[in-house]
């Protein structure tokens, strides 16, 4: 990556949590979105639905602002393993997975990514250290998550092995995703989100033709309505800050949103729906800020390129 391009992903602290804080937002919202969806909408369709109007949008915003698409093949081919880490599979495997199980634990079972995304960099990267105070951080923000959930949500597990399996292979999916995405660091951040989508959606529009044969479908307005916010908001914008923060960041703390999902949604409700907070949920809520600090704060310049 250029000097240029560099000092164009720095910011500062408070900015990147913000972002993260925004992203966890969009996020925590697409669980409702995608429930809603497949109310009346099969997974494969809506899912394929969701990656064009996203990708389209991205692609729109890229046009308007004078930017072209990579043409190399090899950029597209690594748009097209990161369509899959990061769209296509797990996207299907939650919206699937929702049918069957609740949300509560939905939202644990999918808020392991950072897990894996520790382990994957301790495993096989080596530009980014796995160090022990992300490690901290990853078991702290877990355990927040849990609290903060309840452990009542963990009563479920066992019930729906195949359902439950599915979402914990997103949630790996999605660590591996953070890591493969820092290659796309020289790169605007739509490119990598408009690319991936685009490879997604190549891949998710024969699934749906084949297996739920559209056409024959008749969803509901709020199934239309959920999946237009879950292209807009929780997936165009959302695939935009996340390869942004990736560049800015790093992969582990950009994984950390994964945990900031759940008190987002906590404080929604106590905001909106005058919910109250419990002694637990306010430990939860310490343990997964105090994790996010650890796994997002910047350690020392190492010497070297």
């Amino acid at each position: 990556m250029t000097a240029r391009a560099d000092r164009r992903f720095r910011s500062s602290p408070v900015a990147d949590y913000a972002l993260l804080g925004l992203l966890a937002l969009l996020w925590g919202a697409s669980y409702s979105f995608i429930k809603m969806g497949v109310a009346t909408i099969p997974p494969f369709t809506l899912i394929a639905v969701r990656t064009v109007i996203a990708g389209a949008i991205l692609l729109a915003v890229l046009r308007w602002r004078g930017l072209s698409m990579p043409r190399d093949p090899l950029v597209w081919r690594d748009f097209a393993v990161q369509a899959c880490l990061n769209s296509a599979v797990p996207f299907t495997l939650i919206a699937w997975a929702e049918m069957r199980v609740d949300a509560g634990l939905a939202s644990i079972l999918t808020a392991g990514s950072p897990i894996f995304a520790f382990l994957l960099a301790l495993l096989l990267s080596r530009g980014e250290a796995a160090t022990g105070r992300k490690l901290f951080g990853v078991l702290a923000g877990m355990l927040g998550v849990c609290l903060i959930i309840g452990v009542e949500a963990l009563s479920g597990l066992g019930r729906d092995v195949a359902a439950q399996l599915a979402l914990v292979l997103a949630s790996l999916c999605y660590g591996g995703a953070a890591l493969f995405g820092r290659r796309f660091s020289g790169l605007d951040p739509l490119m990598p989100a408009a690319g991936s989508l685009v490879c997604g959606a190549l891949v998710l529009i024969p699934a749906s033709l084949i297996w739920d044969r559209p056409w024959t479908l008749s969803p509901s307005r709020e199934s239309l309505a959920a999946l237009l916010a879950l292209s807009v908001f929780s997936t165009a914008l959302a695939f935009a800050i996340y390869f942004r923060l990736i560049a800015r960041i790093g992969a582990v703390a950009t994984t950390s949103v994964a945990y900031l999902r759940v008190p987002a949604g906590v404080l929604i409700g106590i905001v909106f729906l005058g919910e109250r907070l419990a002694l637990t949920t306010a430990a939860g809520l310490v343990l997964v800020l105090v994790g996010v600090v650890a796994m997002t704060l910047r350690g020392r310049p190492r010497g070297g390129a």
